[in-house]
């Protein structure tokens, strides 16, 4: 059998890592991987992740490594990619599983504050859907809502992108960049955990300096419950794909 995968992304500023590691993850395994912008034209990557251009010293450590840039330089010639549905196109009767990926910079708000993206995603939790997400795109399922009002979190464990790590890029790289790295004034963990039914329901992982890889699984963070799934950053990307992969095949 042959699964399908909806990407929701906007239209620009999208972390590379986070949409090209799982598009190749999944379509290497046979998964079809969709994905819907806005009005419908190509999203583009945020270009500070991609060449590292503006970040300064930090270039290597906060750019997107060897792996996640050579995925999106192959994303780039999907016709998928090129040709994606508009938000208002997205169904979740048409697919089999969704993944949220994340981003900071300011283009990512279009997608985050998506009346049309909150809908989709609360229709593949409503149908027990496999769902995955990653850093903010936690942020774009902690704002869906089920019926009675609650975020789709409500009751349920997760991760995204934590305190320590937002805000020590952010106080790094502000002398330069600003707010670069801070999409809104309150942090990602602090509306994700606002969300939740409990506080002890974020689980913020372990510090982590070193991303993973296929050969290096572990050196991700992920946390399952039930048909859901969420990572932390670029890092996870690895294993937060392989992880929804299994949830598929489940």
């Amino acid at each position: 059998m042959t699964y399908s995968i909806l990407v929701p992304i906007p239209r620009a500023d999208f972390d590379p890592t986070e949409v090209a590691v799982p598009w190749r993850v999944l379509t290497e395994a046979g998964v079809a991987v969709r994905f819907a912008t806005l009005d419908g034209t190509a999203g583009t990557a945020d270009p500070r992740m991609v060449t590292g251009n503006g970040l300064g010293p930090l270039k290597l450590v906060l750019r997107a490594d060897a792996r996640g840039r050579d995925a999106y330089a192959r994303l780039l010639d999907d016709p998928h990619f090129n040709e994606p549905l508009t938000y208002e196109q997205m169904k979740a009767s048409d697919f089999d599983g969704l993944h949220l990926p994340g981003g900071h910079a300011s283009g990512m708000k279009e997608y985050l504050e998506s009346v049309e993206v909150h809908r989709v995603i609360a229709k593949f939790f409503v149908h027990e859907k496999p769902v995955g997400a990653i850093c903010h795109g936690v942020v774009a399922a902690c704002r869906s809502r089920t019926g009675n009002g609650a975020s789709v979190l409500h009751g349920r464990r997760t991760t995204a992108l934590p305190e320590v790590m937002e805000l020590s890029a952010w106080r790094l790289t502000r002398p330069w960049l600003g707010d670069y790295y801070r999409t809104y004034p309150m942090t990602v963990q602090a509306e994700v955990t606002a969300s939740l039914a409990s506080p002890g329901d974020f689980l913020a992982g372990p510090r982590s300096l070193l991303r993973d890889a296929p050969q290096h699984l572990g050196r991700g963070f992920v946390v399952r419950d039930g048909n859901y799934i969420s990572a932390r950053w670029p890092g996870d990307a690895h294993r937060y794909t392989n992880e929804l992969l299994a949830v598929l095949n489940s």
